[in-house]
């Protein structure tokens, strides 16, 4: 039986990380950090925002900056399937990262729900005059 895991973070555009040789991983979740060793049980767990962390033993230890997402364990495959994910080896430097790439996505995705709800109603208003004619 390996005594490692094989890991998958999937964005929705890409495979963001596909690495072998995984000798642990820390998630979190709503309910609070959850780590995972190879000999785990199976599981399914929804991730909140947050780090999440995983060793091997040639490349040490490896940080993920996640969005919300899920985690799926079987065997000794882990799927992570989230919407932004960036990565690093030192926290500092992922937090910029973090605050700089993902505040900046959110701010862009107000603007275009904010554009999306003026045409809506324009649209609507539109279509009300036409039911009126």
């Amino acid at each position: 039986m390996p005594d490692t895991m094989h890991l998958k973070v999937l964005l929705p555009s890409q495979t963001f990380v596909d690495m072998t040789g995984v000798l642990r991983l820390v998630a979190e979740t709503s309910q609070g950090s959850i780590g995972f060793l190879p000999h785990r049980l199976d599981c399914v767990a929804a991730l909140s925002p947050g780090i999440l962390t995983y060793e091997t033993a040639s490349g040490g230890e490896v940080f993920i900056a996640v969005d919300e997402g899920v985690l799926v364990k079987a065997g000794f495959d882990v799927m992570v399937s989230v919407r932004r994910a960036l990565s690093g080896k030192d926290l500092s430097k992922l937090h910029a990262l973090v605050k700089q790439e993902f505040l900046i996505l959110d701010e862009h995705e107000r603007e275009i729900r904010s554009t999306m709800a003026k045409l809506e109603t324009g649209f609507v208003g539109r279509l009300a005059s036409f039911s009126h004619e």
